[in-house]
């Protein structure tokens, strides 16, 4: 009796311990372990007991760094635009907060200027709130959508059309992220512009008020044309905007203003290394909360750290060297080719929403799914300006967009080919609308032979059909009979296309009124 409950019970202690996993007094679950190698797409991991070796360790480093640096780009994208934007009007003389510079002959396809438009007098313009404390903008009546970025492009006010003033003009304040005076921010909205009042020089004034978060401001302004032409507009600007520091609205500087048309100067950030010498001059300049800290964490991790030099060694430069191209490109296959179906305004055509989404910040609408980072990257590497106009659908007021990228089969679009696009009649804008062709490389106006290439319904004398509908064509010649209604493009270049409608139309937001896809003309 007891040799065989002796039997049973080596036999019960064999089972156990066959069932144990080795090296432990349990059975650990297979989920916890790590083996000895695994196969991933950077190769072999080697461990030894869990234990990375030290070729691994190298490598997951590496590896480390290098997704750092891509994520850096496709996050900072928005601060290095602004920075590129700085830089790019400084190159021009447009560095201190009197210096406007002004496209009194409208933004031709000289300069490099992501998807600006051919249709609007621009005065843009910077000022420093840690330089000169709360600035005063006094923007002139009549004045089209305008808007004022902070240094991580995101919404501050907007002025003009879509602004509290609703085109009637009038006095905004911009205080500094520190700022600890008197005066408070007002409601700031088309809907909701409860003003206040404020001295300014002596003078008590009705004004509205908005806070920064940094120090650095970008303010861009957009006058329209009155009968196809630039001249009132820019008589607009130069008579009546003015810009200034509050503290010095008794003796403030005289305005200037620098013609930006037909310039040749670039206000693109970069695409390779100095992409991040250029974020690390904004995180040197703007105040430490600028961004919150998981996004300052990200930047320090690859050495970007406010009050610390920049200084990557040789082996961290060439991390950071293929980061951003691998960056670039992401950043480029989510532009032309985005996955996110939201990103398509109509669910049988190519047309493109710059704001995935619906919301300026882009922030998903339930608040369950957070930012949508792609949304993010696709708006900022092609364009500039974020403000709640061009997402909210105010029938009559602001702007609002749709692009294309592709033909009717899915096929890129060859500048050295034909196509036409359909636009049905009652194009539902009621100030204007246009068309404008953009070069995939520099995101800027198509250069070709003609300095414009774009169509804007105020300006060109478009043949209409009999229907009242347009059609337009695009490619290298113009075809025989429609000279009136065509874009050029560059042979062994591609291209794409962006419509814009000012003062937007409910069929526009509703989609009773829908643009065809771009063909291919055989």
């Amino acid at each position: 009796m007891q040799k065989k409950l002796f039997t049973s019970l080596l036999l019960v202690s064999s089972l156990v311990a066959s069932s144990l996993t080795p090296g432990f007094n349990i059975k650990v679950p297979q989920q916890v372990m790590t083996p000895d190698k695994v196969e991933t797409r950077l190769g072999t991991l080697n461990f030894y007991d869990g234990v990375s070796t030290d070729a691994t360790i190298k490598k997951m480093y590496d590896n480390l760094d290098f997704m750092r640096g891509v994520e850096v780009f496709l996050n900072f994208i928005p601060a290095t635009s602004i920075q590129g934007m700085m830089n790019g009007l400084a190159s021009m003389g447009v560095e201190d907060y009197n210096e406007i510079l002004i496209t009194d002959k409208l933004l031709d396809s000289t300069p490099l200027f992501l998807t600006g438009n051919t249709d609007t007098v621009y005065a843009v313009s910077f000022f420093d709130l840690k330089e000169n404390g709360p600035m005063v903008i006094e923007i002139p009546k009549g004045a089209g959508p305008g808007t004022i970025n902070d240094a991580f492009f995101r919404f501050v006010v907007d002025t003009g059309a879509p602004g509290p003033d609703r085109k009637k003009g009038g006095t905004y304040i911009i205080l500094p992220p520190n700022y600890k005076g008197e005066l408070k921010p007002t409601p700031n909205t088309f809907a909701d512009n409860h003003s206040t009042t404020a001295k300014i020089n002596g003078e008590t004034k009705k004004v509205w008020i908005a806070q920064s978060r940094s120090y650095t401001n970008w303010v861009i302004l957009r006058g329209f044309l009155v009968d196809g032409k630039p001249n009132a507009a820019d008589k607009m600007w130069r008579d009546g905007l003015k810009i200034y520091p509050l503290a010095k609205a008794a003796n403030h500087k005289k305005m200037k203003f620098i013609s930006g048309s037909k310039q040749d100067f670039n206000t693109i950030h970069a695409n390779d290394y100095e992409f991040y010498v250029e974020l690390n001059e904004v995180i040197q300049h703007e105040p430490i909360d600028l961004i919150e800290p998981q996004l300052r964490g990200l930047a320090a991790a690859i050495g970007i750290v406010k009050g610390q030099p920049f200084a990557p060694d040789a082996r961290m430069k060439k991390i950071l060297t293929e980061s951003v191209a691998v960056a670039n490109a992401t950043a480029r296959s989510i532009m032309f080719k985005p996955r996110d179906k939201q990103a398509y305004i109509y669910p049988n055509r190519f047309w493109i929403t710059p704001f995935v989404g619906g919301d300026y910040r882009w922030l998903d609408g339930t608040g369950q799914a957070g930012r949508n980072l792609d949304a993010r990257t696709l708006f900022f590497y092609q364009a500039t300006v974020n403000t709640p106009a061009m997402a909210l659908q105010i029938p009559g007021v602001g702007s609002n967009y749709g692009a294309i990228y592709r033909e009717k089969s899915g096929d890129i679009l060859y500048g050295s080919k034909t196509y036409k696009i359909h636009l049905p009649k009652n194009i539902p804008a009621k100030d204007f609308w246009s068309l404008t062709a953009y070069d995939p490389q520099t995101r800027s106006e198509l250069q070709t032979d003609n300095l414009y290439p774009s169509i804007n319904n105020k300006i060109a004398k478009l043949d209409y059909n009999k229907d009242g509908s347009v059609d337009v064509y695009f490619g290298p010649t113009a075809p025989k009979g429609h000279e009136n209604n065509w874009i050029q493009t560059e042979p062994n270049k591609a291209w794409f296309l962006i419509l814009r409608l000012y003062g937007p139309l409910t069929p526009w937001f509703d989609k009773t009124w829908q643009p065809g896809d771009l063909e291919l003309l055989k």
